[in-house]
């Protein structure tokens, strides 16, 4: 995907999420973030996309930490969630396509900015499910070639760090296909002690297979839905949501 489809996307789920929060009321839980109510969730990402315009629109070389949340609830929240929304919205349109930052995953894609907007596309696209869970009513849809990269990026970027908990102190090996969205849609995770090791492929035997439509895998590998099909070693998919938490 290119970098103005990332910002499209990031654009309209971002408002998404804050409609749905202003609708359910920031008192409201988030079923899909159980510790959570939509102000926790708000906050976060509100957060989380100001962190991010200040890595980009000051050129940072490190992450530096999050900033505090904000003394806000109800519609005053709302408003400075949708405000932060805006600022890093301005901030990634604004940047500069060979603009040089900090990035934190191994694939970070043909550029820093190519990367945040990849990241803050599907960090807001997570985050709407979880405030549209909140509201309750039909979730609004994903794309299969979004949810496809969106799968990519979760298994061999954020499992391919240091700090992945996957891992099996037997080898194990985990298929992962997405069902309706082409023959390159599957990748292999050959679990140890050590940080999964994930090719996109069909790579060899598998025990199990994680398996269906890309928008419904994409939600359930980030552990907002139960997996849609199982097959072989149903102790994989069980480890999967145990240990695969971001």
């Amino acid at each position: 995907m290119e970098t103005a489809e990332y910002l499209e996307t990031l654009d309209r789920e971002g408002r998404l999420l804050a409609d749905a929060a202003e609708a359910a009321g920031t008192d409201a839980k988030v079923p899909t973030c159980p510790e959570w109510q939509v102000r926790d969730l708000l906050r976060h990402t509100g957060g989380v996309h100001r962190w991010a315009t200040a890595v980009v629109a000051e050129k940072r070389t490190e992450g530096g930490p999050f900033g505090e949340p904000p003394e806000l609830d109800g519609a005053g929240l709302v408003a400075w969630y949708r405000e932060s929304h805006r600022l890093l919205l301005d901030a990634l349109t604004a940047a500069p396509a060979d603009t040089e930052c900090w990035t934190f995953l191994p694939l970070a894609g043909p550029s820093p900015l190519a990367f945040w907007a990849r990241r803050q596309a599907h960090e807001t696209t997570v985050h709407r499910y979880d405030a549209e869970a909140a509201r309750g009513g039909t979730p609004s849809p994903v794309a299969p070639d979004f949810a496809v990269d969106g799968i990519d990026e979760l298994l061999r970027g954020f499992h391919a760090r240091s700090r992945s908990r996957l891992r099996s102190e037997e080898p194990r090996v985990l298929r992962v296909r997405a069902a309706d969205a082409g023959a390159d849609a599957v990748w292999t995770l050959r679990l140890t002690a050590e940080p999964p090791v994930c090719v996109r492929a069909a790579d060899g035997a598998a025990e199990a297979e994680l398996s269906g439509p890309a928008d419904q895998l994409y939600l359930a590998l980030w552990n907002r839905r139960a997996v849609p099909q199982v097959s072989g070693d149903r102790s994989l998919a069980a480890l999967w949501q145990e240990r695969a938490v971001i």
